[in-house]
């Protein structure tokens, strides 16, 4: 299943001095875009992170999104929402 997840900060972080937790991210998104669960990630133009995750089910993504550092100190949280295949097309091919 295709999970579309939308970063948002939490308020009042500071985000002076975190080169390392930063790293610490980067290295594990890359991991995780290596083992197939991340499958594209970009950024806003506000540097919020979008990422379209490929797991078996909604929970499973909250738990994978769940491990990454910034997440588990607290710096950020993400929507998500699942995507499914669009279905207009069937309202031309009768």
């Amino acid at each position: 299943m295709k999970i579309l997840a939308i970063e948002n900060e939490i308020e009042g972080v500071e985000w002076d001095h975190l080169e390392d937790l930063l790293k610490e991210e980067a290295l594990h998104v890359y991991n995780l875009y290596l083992s197939d669960s991340i499958r594209e990630i970009y950024f806003t133009e506000n540097k919020n992170a979008i990422l379209i995750l490929e797991t078996e089910d909604k929970k499973t993504a909250i738990n994978l999104l769940d491990t990454l550092p910034l997440v588990k100190s607290g710096k950020i949280r993400f929507e998500l929402m699942e995507l499914r295949p669009y279905s207009g097309y069937e309202r031309i091919m009768k």
